[in-house]
């Protein structure tokens, strides 16, 4: 029972350090919107002092038309007039806040999304791109609501309660005491309460991840699908993955229901409490008739403030169980372009007297693997060489032109680019940019033909793009189809054969004109005869300065 107990203890302590952690990641968002955010609380804290002043005026109000005093007519007007400034206000702070939240979910978007992209390959492709995309929208519009809404929110319940607090105290402690009575249980759950809160929000947002991630790998490899005829088994298998989530969200909203009826029916109490004091005051003549309206009215805003602050505590613990899952992506390492600047020196030097490609020791172990993928590997290509890495599938010859690109690092050795009069650099995302790649399999993205040509050159022109297709042997395909280089190709070239699709790439590569070509199994869907036209129009002597 012991070890239980403080199993627990310390299962809330790192759950606390946690959310610290993460607001704290927030608060850099917040810091940068302060200005917005602040107006906002302004609205809010004048809205509610108006509320308050409200209820106020309306006892005197109340009063003066019992009594029949001539004062009413300015009572009322001064009821009307605090209504309509809280409308005035409230609409004021909506079209403040949706201008600051469109700012702020844009910014996060834009942050993730970059992370996403500059994070190391092998520490990203640990993430599926389907949950990738979960967080990248899911999780950020969750964070950008709270980063707008939660500490407005806070202020203005805080402020709301310390007003109805000190209104009640002025006229009756003791009724200030029941209002509160409701506030000891309601602390002692809170701890149970955001351990729930933490799980239930994170076993939802991992399944919703799963989902998003079956449905768009399904979506993505239709064609393979309906072609071994297992359409039904996916459809079968998405609906298990959605029984699973529907399990997930029932059992959250049955506590969530729990927990607000609990809480209602300490709330219902505590309001009845109130009512029988207020009664009770009013018959032994204690208070008017306007009192008693008053404190009913500011006693239901004690208790619904103090609700609605432990109501913030789920918003709060699930906005920063999102926030989490960002920070697990921004945290990320990222690739900074360190060697830029000599980078580009190599480049333009390579231009002119051609570039030196060294491998030398090189081993490499993936780490969710048990054997080394590459031991010891060390070869050299001068400018103007033709190298062809041979071997059987699974040797490591795709995992060498990734070391190449700088898309991971090795284990041990060096990968270095070297150019007369420069000097040289080892194999990083600075030097990516001295290299071009034709990966294995379809490379394509929707758009036209032309854009996906432009992605490595986007200020070529319809006269090279034409060169680059000539040389990859698809110039008379390309230029046979009713809209030319605008031909709109689909989603990964669904309206492209695979031979078609490669030759494309090769294209766009030969159409960045790097002094390094890298070609990863670049025939391997094209016939016969357009590989032995290919390779011929490739290894001709106009581009024998360059090393592939």
């Amino acid at each position: 029972m012991d070890e239980k107990k403080s199993e627990n203890k310390g299962f809330s302590f790192r759950l606390l350090r946690e959310l610290k952690n993460e607001w704290k990641w927030m608060f850099g968002y917040i810091k940068q919107y302060r200005l917005g955010i602040f107006v906002n609380v302004i609205f809010g804290f004048v809205g509610v002092i108006m509320g308050l002043g409200s209820g106020v005026a309306s006892k005197y109000l109340i009063d003066d038309v019992i009594s029949q005093s001539h004062t009413f007519v300015r009572s009322a007007a001064l009821v009307i007039c605090l209504a309509l400034f809280q409308i005035i206000l409230q609409a004021a702070a909506s079209r403040v806040a949706s201008n600051v939240g469109a700012k702020v979910s844009s910014e996060v978007r834009g942050d993730v999304f970059s992370h996403m992209m500059y994070a190391r390959v092998e520490d990203i492709g640990k993430y599926h791109s389907g949950e990738l995309v979960n967080r990248l929208e899911g999780d950020v519009s969750a964070v950008s609501e709270g980063i707008v809404g939660l500490v407005p929110n806070t202020v203005i319940r805080v402020t709301q309660f310390a007003g109805a607090l000190i209104i009640v105290l002025y006229y009756d402690p003791v009724m200030a005491g029941l209002a509160l009575l409701s506030a000891p249980v309601m602390f002692l759950c809170s701890r149970h309460m955001m351990r729930m809160i933490r799980k239930y929000n994170t076993e939802s947002r991992e399944m919703n991840g799963r989902i998003l991630s079956f449905g768009e790998e399904a979506v993505q490899n239709l064609q393979t699908v309906k072609a071994f005829g297992i359409t039904r088994d996916y459809v079968s298998k998405f609906s298990l993955l959605l029984g699973q989530y529907r399990k997930v969200r029932v059992d959250k909203d049955k506590f969530s229901i729990l927990t607000t009826l609990c809480f209602s029916a300490i709330g219902l109490a505590v309001s009845y409490s109130c009512y029988g004091w207020s009664v009770y005051r009013l018959w032994n003549g204690a208070i008017t008739y306007g009192t008693m309206t008053l404190f009913l009215q500011i006693c239901s805003t004690l208790t619904s403030s103090f609700s609605a602050m432990v109501g913030l505590l789920p918003g709060a613990v699930s906005v920063a169980t999102s926030a989490g899952r960002i920070m697990e992506i921004t945290n990320l390492d990222c690739e900074n372009d360190s060697d830029g600047r000599v980078a580009k020196e190599l480049e333009k030097e390579a231009r002119v007297s051609g570039i030196t490609l060294k491998i030398e020791g090189v081993s490499f172990t993936y780490k969710d693997a048990t054997a080394a993928t590459l031991c010891e590997v060390g070869m050299t290509a001068s400018p103007g060489d033709v190298v062809a890495l041979v071997g059987p599938s699974g040797e490591g010859k795709t995992t060498l032109l990734r070391l190449i690109l700088g898309l991971m690092e090795p284990d041990c050795g060096t990968i270095t680019f070297e150019a007369e009069g420069v000097g040289k650099l080892c194999a990083s995302d600075s030097t990516r940019r001295l290299c071009s790649y034709v990966p294995q399999g379809n490379s394509m993205f929707s758009g036209t033909l032309a854009d996906n040509l432009r992605l490595v050159s986007p200020d070529a022109t319809d006269e090279e793009l034409l060169e680059a297709l000539e040389i990859a042997d698809i110039k008379d395909f390309v230029m046979s189809l009713p809209d030319g280089l605008m031909t709109s190709v689909g989603e990964r070239g669904l309206r492209l054969s695979e031979g078609q699709s490669q030759r494309i790439a090769i294209a766009r590569a030969v159409l960045r004109k790097s002094p390094v070509l890298l070609m990863d199994e670049i025939t391997s869907a094209l016939d016969h005869e357009t590989e032995a036209v290919f390779l011929k129009t490739l290894c001709a002597p106009i581009r024998a300065e360059c090393a592939y």
